[in-house]
């Protein structure tokens, strides 16, 4: 049965707004995106064990748009812009000339 904030907000005499006796997590989450978003998280993965990958996007996507993007030149900004050093943007940029 889906949480929901009217009944999240009337548990235990607490307000929708009283954040107080959220789990320290949850707080954290509410604090940043707010009451609502953080019980849709809530409901999503309630009881599991999450951890986010550092990188928000694939390693495949991120490659792509190393190699779209590389002129021949600009490895040193490349690697500023997608957090790699330079020798992983080479190492990326032979990767893709051998599969040519």
């Amino acid at each position: 049965m889906p949480l929901e904030v009217q009944h999240f907000g009337t548990e235990m005499g607490q307000t929708k707004t009283d954040l107080a006796g959220l789990n320290d997590v949850y707080m954290e989450i509410a604090n940043e995106i707010g009451l609502e978003n953080t019980l849709v998280i809530f409901r999503l993965f309630q009881g599991t064990q999450v951890s986010f990958p550092n990188r928000l996007f694939s390693k495949e996507h991120t490659y792509k748009a190393i190699i779209s993007e590389y002129d021949g030149k600009n490895v040193a900004q490349l690697a500023q812009k997608y957090n790699y050093s330079e020798r992983s943007i080479w190492r990326i940029i032979k990767s893709f000339d051998k599969e040519k």
